[in-house]
């Protein structure tokens, strides 16, 4: 393998990195409802599925997600109904209450966004997110050399991916930590919950609803 391929690599990987996408809004979302420890430990979630789907990758198990149709809509399926149920219980439980409520109280705002909540969180929607496997399937490929070396930078490649993962989210939660003040405001904070729960139960009808 090259440097010139293994710098393509790295560009395309941080190109998938920087794209907003459900990862980049959960980590802010916890970021800005649950604090800078419960951001950290989102990303840490998503980074350590990460690392699962790419030794599968490695290894060639995460082919059988591209080989079988129902082995891809299995995960599909799953991960829909993980993120509707993840936004579904949120925004409910943020709309049966009234104007003044307590937000310091309710379910699912910061003082119950607990660190294990947050990594558990980060994991669970990464792995049953079956395009983070696809992805590492179909691109790992195109940049490995061929014959036993692959072995040696499969390994290197999906840490580059990882790390740049690290990086990038540390940047979220820094930028989310910064403009936190504005989001203590407890009607600000109510509407946030609600919009993000929204957009997490959007996610989850376009995961349940596409194909490949």
């Amino acid at each position: 393998m090259t440097i010139a391929a293994f710098s393509a690599f790295a560009l395309v990987a941080l190109i998938g990195v920087l794209t907003p996408g459900l990862d980049t809004m959960l980590v802010l979302r916890h970021s800005l409802l649950g604090g800078r420890r419960a951001g950290v430990a989102t990303f840490l979630g998503i980074n350590l599925g990460c690392l699962v789907w790419g030794t599968a990758s490695v290894a060639g198990l995460t082919a059988l997600l591209t080989a079988s149709q129902l082995a891809y809509d299995v995960v599909r399926v799953a991960g829909a109904a993980y993120l509707l149920w993840l936004g579904g219980s949120a925004l409910w439980k943020s709309l049966r209450r009234n104007q003044d409520w307590d937000v310091d109280q309710a379910p699912g705002n910061p003082a119950r966004l607990t660190t294990w909540t947050a990594l558990r969180a980060g994991v669970t929607t990464n792995l049953l997110n079956p395009k983070v496997g696809v992805l590492y399937v179909s691109l790992l490929p195109q940049f490995l050399p061929p014959g036993p070396a692959a072995f040696a930078w499969g390994p290197l490649l999906v840490a580059t991916h990882i790390s740049l993962g690290l990086l990038w989210s540390t940047a979220l939660v820094w930028l989310a930590d910064r403009a936190r003040a504005l989001f203590q405001r407890q009607r600000v904070r109510a509407w946030l919950d609600r919009v993000t729960a929204t957009v997490l139960v959007a996610l989850g009808l376009k995961l349940a609803v596409e194909g490949r």
